[in-house]
């Protein structure tokens, strides 16, 4: 394929979009190992932990749908190389971070440059490989995206038991340097370059409403959905950051002859309609898996941080390794039944899992069903992402990736927000059962600080 009169081997474009997508795939999650050494080097409190811990993700999600508009006006391998060099700095920013609010502020910079470089990798895909090699590409574009945030804890706990958190930063900075090199030397321009103009309305509805709503999602279950900052509660955020969604879809509405934000014209596509509900679901099911699995295994089963999140790689592993088969599939036999059998796959796993599980149980037991749930990722992540860009539009592809993106988001969001309110009930429902036959003959003045204290403490637990 030629474009700007210069050969582009799509092969080689992807596997150099998949070094920037690994890295930004992997510090979303790998930060989570490094808490207790973090917490520990920079005397950061709990909220600061938290913060650190969510920032980058609060990022990612509001500034995507943007960041891929700015891709499709400027050219995708522009904003892929700035995006690369701003998470390089971030991440250097972040290793010889000295105070937990400089950790913070690396963190936010860290989401930033990912959110410039991941619609970009998507948009830039679906222009270089012609429509019958698409389901392969997009399978290992797949495979790399939810196999790297998966895999981030495990790496993490080696990089952190190895060298020490810092170095969970650190390792970022020459990698993405390469990639970026890789893009400038091997990439041609794909489009955009010329003039023209944000829409900076739309832009800032969709942050600020995207901004209000993941964060009362994050911050929803430790705030028991009650006030949070001031006298500002978390469904108030809610409402506020649907109102300005609404507000959005009003004003892209009337700009969409003048280069809107998100032109609406990849919603028309039926197909990417219901490829947008069917990924929210599966990331949502991924990340809930994926965060019960760490706990049971660390809590019920004993394992240590990084042998829990060795096994818990084993299903990422297993789909990194079937989605490219899992996309050549679809291009040859279509993605609705690859779909199918994957979503069938994927609840197969799952039900043995749960089945299996129990106090006892070691890591052998669940190993079936997390080999079938790795070979069901592997299956369903190819098929969403090429059936909903199979009919976009290349001038819009970088809005139709922003989208997709902002989709996954909300998937873990949402996902992790039910998890971490059904895990905080458990909690206080257990506490409850273990202390109150303790506190029997105690004066009611010293059993409700306890009781109250032990209903509420959740977050702190």
């Amino acid at each position: 394929m030629k474009t700007d009169t210069k050969p582009v081997n799509p092969w080689v474009v992807l596997y150099t979009l998949s070094i920037g997508l690994f890295v930004t795939g992997v510090s979303s999650t790998s930060v989570n190992t490094a808490i207790p050494a973090m917490s520990s080097g920079l005397s950061a409190t709990l909220d600061q932990v938290l913060w650190i811990v969510n920032i980058y993700s609060l990022a990612l999600a509001v500034l995507i749908i943007t960041a891929g508009r700015l891709g499709d006006l400027y050219g995708p391998r522009r904003l892929f190389i700035i995006g690369l060099f701003v998470f390089a700095g971030a991440s250097l920013f972040c290793g010889l971070a000295q105070t937990p609010t400089q950790l913070i502020l690396g963190r936010l910079l860290q989401g930033i440059g990912g959110a410039l470089l991941s619609p970009q990798s998507l948009s830039m895909i679906s222009k270089v490989f012609p429509p019958e090699r698409r389901g392969a590409a997009t399978g290992i574009w797949g495979g790399i995206a939810g196999g790297a945030v998966a895999l981030g804890p495990s790496l993490g706990g080696v990089i952190v038991s190895a060298w020490g958190w810092r170095w969970n930063f650190l390792v970022n900075v020459p990698i993405c340097l390469v990639a970026a090199v890789l893009a400038i030397v091997l990439i041609p321009e794909l489009g955009g370059g010329k003039r023209h103009k944000l829409d900076w309305l739309g832009s800032g509805l969709i942050t600020g409403g995207l901004f209000l709503c993941i964060f009362g999602l994050i911050e929803g279950p430790s705030h028991k959905w009650g006030t949070a900052i001031g006298p500002y509660s978390i469904p108030m955020f809610l409402v506020a950051g649907i109102v300005l969604i609404g507000l959005f879809v009003v004003v892209e509405r009337d700009r969409q002859g003048r280069e809107p934000l998100l032109p609406f014209a990849v919603l028309k596509d039926r197909n990417f309609r219901l490829m947008l509900m069917v990924i929210v679901s599966l990331t949502g099911a991924v990340g809930s898996m994926l965060l019960l699995m760490s706990v049971y295994l660390q809590s019920a089963v004993g394992m240590s941080p990084l042998g829990a999140g060795v096994v818990m790689a084993i299903a990422p592993t297993v789909s990194i390794a079937i989605a490219p088969v899992a996309g050549r599939f679809t291009d040859r036999v279509g993605g609705r039944n690859i779909l199918i059998v994957g979503l069938l796959l994927f609840v197969l796993g799952l039900l043995y899992t749960v089945a299996v599980a129990a106090v006892d149980s070691t890591w052998l037991d669940l190993l079936p069903g997390l080999v079938l749930v790795g070979v069901a990722m592997g299956v369903t992540f190819a098929p969403p992402l090429t059936i909903a860009m199979y009919n976009v539009d290349p001038k819009i592809a970088g809005a139709a990736a922003g989208a997709l993106n902002t989709i996954r988001s909300f998937g873990v969001a949402i996902s992790s927000a039910a998890v971490g309110a059904l895990m905080q009930g458990q909690l206080a429902a257990s506490l409850r059962r273990t202390i109150v036959p303790q506190l029997e003959g105690l004066p009611e003045e010293t059993k409700a600080p306890l009781l109250t204290g032990s209903a509420t403490s959740s977050r702190g637990a």
